[in-house]
């Protein structure tokens, strides 16, 4: 087993890790810390492309595992293929639950009591007084229910909603109630008051808020979008933006970073935040805490937490 682990944070920096290996620190630079060849664990720099985070995988020809620090894969999925047979690829979950579904709690009370009018009307001394929506009695759907739908959902507990509905790639039964399978979501698109995606994107997600399932939402619902921008279809979300029928929050776009002069912008009952869904105060100590976890295991040739899939 090669004992050489590639980190993106300073080993140094990581409470736990375990004595033997040889540590690397590679945030994604233009230079390697060492030869890819000899990595053993690589665990992927955050937050950055697709083309860096696969950039050493050709050379990692003693690679054994691949972990990212986040809770999707899909981007060092296109670099899956110059691996050799037999790579872990683990991903991050534990790490970004709170987090995330802190700001999708955030998005939806922030849109529904319209809290960036109020901004604009303190910036412009106007007082803004009124009756707006509250979360309490309203419908929510949750459209991903893994470990971040669910951490959603604990943090919908308190608020009062009328119906909380999940759905999921399959059918299963959970302590707070079913989880409908996908096939579903048309029937229950046209009963929620808000809809939230926390779905990974893979080839079945990708567009899956297109044209026809904006269509079947209600009029004045909220769409909060907190997983991947692709899960949008962005023409027909701005379409439907325009005619003022529904509202959305989103944490991700499609393109990202969203680029100046962008229609997205400007559309209309949209609130935009910058994919901060993750990279809170909440991320770096969960971040390491995993990390230190999965090389302990590593190193002692234990099983490993989060296997996503192994390349073969």
């Amino acid at each position: 087993m090669s004992e050489e682990i590639w980190l993106p944070l300073p080993a140094d920096e990581i409470p736990g890790l375990p004595q033997g290996p040889t540590y690397r620190h590679w945030d994604g630079g233009p230079d390697f810390p060492a030869d890819p060849a000899a990595c053993g664990f690589y665990a992927v720099p955050y937050m950055k492309s697709t083309e860096v985070s696969i950039r050493p995988l050709a050379a990692m020809t003693s690679l054994r595992v691949v972990q990212t620090l986040t809770a999707g894969i899909d981007h060092v999925q296109p670099g899956l293929g110059l691996l050799r047979p037999g790579v872990r690829l683990c991903n991050a979950k534990g790490v970004h639950e709170a987090s995330t579904a802190e700001l999708a709690l955030t998005l939806i009370l922030a849109s529904l009591r319209d809290i960036p009018g109020f901004v604009r009307g303190q910036q412009r001394e106007e007082w803004r007084s009124g009756f707006y929506p509250a979360l309490a009695d309203k419908s929510v759907l949750i459209v991903g229910y893994g470990s971040i739908g669910a951490a959603i959902e604990d943090r919908l507990a308190p608020f009062e909603c009328a119906r909380v509905a999940r759905v999921a790639r399959s059918a299963r039964t959970t302590e707070r109630g079913p989880v409908h399978p996908l096939s579903e979501l048309p029937a229950l698109l046209p009963e929620a008051d808000v809809v939230i995606l926390s779905t990974p994107l893979t080839e079945t997600t990708k567009g899956l808020a297109n044209a026809a399932f904006l269509a079947r939402m209600k009029d004045d619902a909220l769409l909060v979008n907190v997983a991947r921008g692709p899960v949008v279809d962005t023409k027909a979300l701005i379409a439907e933006l325009e005619t003022g029928r529904i509202r959305a929050a989103v944490d991700v776009t499609d393109p990202e970073p969203l680029p100046a002069g962008h229609p997205l912008w400007h559309a209309p009952n949209l609130l935009i935040s910058p994919h901060v869904g993750g990279s809170s105060s909440a991320f770096l100590p969960r971040a390491k805490r995993l990390l230190a976890r999965q090389v302990a295991r590593y190193a002692a040739g234990e099983p490993l937490d989060n296997v996503v899939l192994t390349t073969g």
